[in-house]
């Protein structure tokens, strides 16, 4: 139970920004551009999940 909850999480974002900048090499245009894949895998990753439990509760229904 924290009062100010952004200040409580702020160590755990700046070390998962910081895994981007340490993999681009201190290069912080890559470290965006490899940010940004990250986040677009973990929605293509949602998008396939949910595609699979709507396919899996039609054919279930069905």
């Amino acid at each position: 139970m924290t009062e100010d909850r952004t200040a409580r999480t702020a160590p755990g974002r700046a070390k998962f920004e910081q895994r981007f900048v340490d993999a681009a090499d201190g290069d912080p245009v890559r470290a965006e551009s490899l940010r940004k894949a990250y986040f677009a895998n973990l929605a293509r990753q949602s998008v396939a999940a949910r595609r699979r439990n709507r396919e899996a509760r039609e054919n279930g229904a069905a």
